[in-house]
């Protein structure tokens, strides 16, 4: 039963590191990695000094930290929610709609965040209403973050609630009950019992996600990135793209790729080194 996920990371997470190697080199496709020149760690000092490249980067970062800090709270909020609803059916409806945008793919919801957002959709629809002008949403580098922050919780918020909901299934009912004859209220209860059974749970996947703080998807940002919005939008993913895809510089942008996993895997040590003062952590 564990084979095939063995073989996926194998073959698809393993066997590509050795490609990193392409970082230094000035890489040639017809050469192939054993014919290719060695250049040392001109590509690195190539990208600290192109002025483009700190444009990207804090992009990248101020993006990813918003994501962290107000989409990763955003599920177990919302499973926070579900788990004071009673009537079971209304429960399951809930979670359904909130389920079903992780199934669309960004082409799709990139589709519709522009509709909603057009001159003529419901956005500019409502603020008719109150007499306002409307605003092209997706052509102001202001609000174009917020969109990319927003949309990422529409469409993820509901999927991420399944292990935080699995957590709180978990708990002892006695726990509760011995509460409610304490005297403690829902709030009370949850501070109390619910969030600190959840901790744990809470930790490992804040871990997770911050070793990839700085890859935000390439979808979601390709998608929703319009010519007026890349002073702010334009994130490594998509410059990765431009330059390595589409300009063929496979050198330079494996050196960004590694530096990128040398930030993310820093981040992972020293925040889990944080987290093992609460003996907890992923190792």
């Amino acid at each position: 039963m564990v084979l095939p996920g063995l073989l996926f990371y194998l073959i698809f997470k393993y066997i590509p590191l050795a490609g990193s190697v392409i970082a230094f080199q000035n890489y040639q496709i017809f050469k192939g990695i054993t014919g290719s020149p060695w250049v040392g760690l001109d590509n690195f000092k190539f990208i600290f000094t192109y002025q483009d490249f700190y444009n990207v980067l804090r992009n990248t970062a101020v993006i990813a930290f918003y994501k962290l800090v107000l989409g990763f709270p955003a599920p177990i909020v919302l499973a926070l929610l579900l788990n004071e609803l009673r009537l079971m059916l209304a429960k399951r409806v809930i979670q359904s709609l909130f389920y079903l945008p992780h199934f669309l793919s960004w082409v799709v919801v990139g589709g519709i965040v522009f509709e909603l957002l057009s001159a003529q959709g419901v956005a500019n629809i409502v603020r008719g209403w109150f007499g306002l002008e409307p605003i092209l949403f997706m052509q102001q580098q202001a609000y174009f973050r917020t969109i990319v922050v927003l949309s990422g919780i529409w469409k993820e918020v509901g999927w991420g609630t399944i292990i935080y909901l699995a957590a709180i299934a978990g708990i002892n009912p006695n726990l509760y009950e011995a509460a409610v004859m304490d005297g403690a209220n829902r709030w009370q209860q949850t501070m109390n019992i619910t969030l600190p059974v959840m901790f744990p749970t809470i930790l490992v996947l804040f871990l997770l996600n911050i070793g990839n703080f700085l890859e935000l998807g390439f979808d979601q940002i390709y998608n929703l990135l319009t010519p007026m919005t890349y002073s702010v939008g334009d994130i490594i993913e998509t410059y990765v793209y431009r330059a390595g895809v589409l300009q063929g510089q496979y050198s330079v942008t494996t050196a960004i790729g590694l530096f990128q996993s040398v930030i993310g895997f820093a981040l992972l040590w020293i925040f889990n080194r944080m987290a093992r003062k609460t003996e907890q952590g992923l190792w």
